[in-house]
């Protein structure tokens, strides 16, 4: 039985659009669905979401900003996840455990084995039943989501971009090795998209995978 779904995948890698996309779906099948999101799917989540992704020239220790994801995703758990799985919905999160593998793990050097353990802490020991790893080139991600900032109000000014989207693309190069050597560790559950296609190919794929596992 499938119960959360998770979406993966490098910035500008259509992630939130195909989520958004399948819980539509899902409602016309009548199916009782919460969508959500790490970091950021609390009151507390936002305010850990801002410093995460808006603390500007700030630096935040390696240490600092996987304690600030686990936290987050601790009370997410607690507050949303939980309860919602308890009352029977499907749920569906753009980010989860996964994230800190690919980013703190593959992409900061931190041991996997502790994060691994961190996780199931923070998770309180949910994993997801299907995992959706939305995989383009990095270029072709990053060109992405430039695109979709708006223009800043001074015209000799490009427009803001995230910490994440402000790292070296060697980095983002291992983020998406990472979530390539997931997905190949657990074939059963991560299943890998070529998101570089069009959206309705793409959205097409998760939902006869969908379909295959809800009968």
């Amino acid at each position: 039985m499938i119960q959360l779904i998770s979406f993966e995948g490098g910035d500008g890698s259509g992630k939130t659009t195909q989520l958004k996309l399948l819980d539509k779906y899902l409602a016309s099948r009548g199916k009782s669905c919460l969508s959500t999101r790490e970091p950021g799917g609390t009151t507390l989540g936002e305010m850990i979401r801002k410093m995460l992704l808006e603390a500007g020239k700030v630096e935040i220790a390696s240490p600092t900003e996987l304690f600030l994801y686990l936290a987050d995703r601790a009370q997410h758990v607690h507050e949303v996840i939980r309860p919602a799985l308890a009352s029977g919905r499907l749920v569906l999160c753009d980010r989860f455990t996964d994230s800190t593998l690919a980013y703190q793990g593959y992409g900061r050097g931190v041991d996997l084995d502790m994060l691994r353990r961190l996780n199931q802490v923070a998770s309180h020991g949910i994993t997801p039943d299907v995992t959706f790893l939305l995989d383009c080139p990095v270029e072709v991600g990053l060109s992405r989501a430039k695109a979709r900032k708006p223009p800043s109000l001074l015209a000799s000014q490009p427009p803001s971009q995230d910490r994440f989207e402000r790292e070296k693309a060697d980095c983002h190069e291992r983020w998406r090795r990472g979530f390539l050597e997931l997905a190949r560790a657990e074939p059963k559950r991560i299943y890998v998209l070529d998101a570089s296609r069009a959206i309705q190919e793409v959205h097409e794929d998760i939902r006869r995978i969908v379909d295959k596992k809800l009968v």
